[in-house]
């Protein structure tokens, strides 16, 4: 007879139990006879059971923890993504506005715009380093809109440009610079012949200090130049035109000087800026 596995006989009793695969592991019931060992059977099921129950256990746990660690593994990325975004921009505090988006004050806009974008871009998960990109990146927008409305004057550019030009350029390479020396002798000359031109006129203007004025201009030329045709032609041709450049001025440009008064102010005035532009030929003519 068999009942629940067990089967009987005249000599005996015995346990038959169908084989228990869990996992990779098969458990098999081995089988008791004779009747004085039912108890004994009983105890060997209960702790057969009790070791499918723990494997069961132990399995359920392994699943809940590699659930666990599956999470975690998620968890820990979007935590990582959630850092990178909240990132502090490092410039936050900065107060130049250039300087706070990286970039040159001679910068175009699309490099601004870049930049900002960019910026924008790699710390768009904190909310101050987003509010100082656009505060600087307005301030810089706002500033180039009212320079193309009120243009500034560069005066370093435009001295640049001039000295560049080409006509500039021939004009300053007729003069070069000569001795110190050379420099104080016909500066002293020249003001020796303004003082007295101010101090003694005469009724009929300060002719002899002129008339000096054009011998010291072809003396110092040839001095430098070692040149008679040279020195004569230099000294004539600058007198001439500082005459007629002096006259000019005190017509159109300079008012009369209260210091010097009389019937010949104007032609002792005239003189006087004669004197200096002879002394520059003089001088530096080459």
């Amino acid at each position: 007879m068999r009942l629940l596995g067990l089967s009987s006989s005249s000599s005996g009793c015995c346990l038959q139990l169908p084989t228990c695969h869990l996992g990779s592991q098969r458990i098999r019931i081995a089988a008791f006879s004779g009747a004085g060992k039912r108890k004994q059977v009983k105890e060997f099921l209960q702790v057969e059971r009790s070791n499918v129950l723990c494997s069961r256990i132990n399995l359920n746990k392994r699943r809940v923890h590699l659930v666990k660690s599956a999470m975690d593994a998620s968890y820990g990325d979007m935590a990582n993504e959630s850092a990178a975004n909240s990132a502090v921009f490092p410039r936050i505090n900065v107060r130049d506005p250039y300087k706070r988006l990286g970039i040159s004050k001679e910068a175009s806009e699309d490099e601004i715009q870049a930049a900002r974008n960019f910026l924008i871009q790699q710390y768009a998960g904190h909310k101050p380093s987003v509010d100082a990109i656009e505060s600087a990146h307005d301030k810089i927008i706002m500033q180039k809109f009212y320079e193309r409305r009120n243009p500034k004057i560069d005066i370093k550019k435009k001295m640049r440009e001039v000295n560049q030009n080409k006509y500039v350029q021939a004009v300053r390479n007729r003069f070069q610079t000569p001795s110190q020396k050379f420099i104080i002798k016909t500066s002293l000359a020249f003001l020796v012949l303004g003082v007295l031109t101010v101090l003694f006129p005469t009724e009929e203007g300060p002719t002899l200090q002129v008339a000096i004025s054009l011998v010291a201009t072809i003396y110092f030329v040839y001095d430098r130049l070692k040149s008679k045709i040279r020195a004569f032609l230099y000294g004539a041709g600058a007198f001439i035109a500082s005459w007629l450049l002096g006259t000019f001025l005190m017509v159109s440009v300079i008012p009369p000087i209260p210091l010097i008064k009389g019937l010949r102010a104007f032609e002792v005035t005239t003189s006087l800026i004669t004197y200096v532009l002879l002394w520059v030929s003089s001088t530096y003519l080459r």
